[in-house]
């Protein structure tokens, strides 16, 4: 059975300590990582369940809204229930993005600085 994976790697990484994890754990650098996590993702997601949630509220009170048509068989509620999904893709496609440019370089700096002992 053929698999997609790399085979593992043959270098031997040293193991860091409990001390060296609390250690980087305290570091600017790890702060600013967590810092650019944490202002990309916790406003999107904020974001993302508002907007779910107001479709949710919307289907329940404003039945006569979302059952408007705007053409043929389709009607609000199925544009933005449909929206919803394309929102979730652009918001894993944007946050794809911002990891490979921003978070990935840093975590991999402070990974093997700490696998490497450098």
């Amino acid at each position: 059975m053929a698999t997609d994976a790399p085979p593992p790697s043959k270098e031997q990484h040293r193991l860091p300590s409990t001390e060296e994890f609390a250690e980087v754990q305290q570091s600017a650098e790890f702060g600013e990582l967590r810092r650019s996590f944490r202002s990309f993702a916790f406003p999107l997601t904020i974001a993302f369940v508002a907007w779910y949630l107001l479709y949710v509220l919307l289907s329940n009170y404003a039945g006569d809204f979302m059952g408007a048509k705007l053409f043929g068989n389709v009607n609000v509620a199925l544009v933005l229930g449909l929206a919803q999904f394309v929102t979730t893709f652009l918001i894993a496609w944007w946050y794809s993005r911002h990891a490979a440019a921003q978070l990935d370089p840093k975590a991999e700096a402070i990974k093997s600085r700490m696998e490497g002992g450098a």
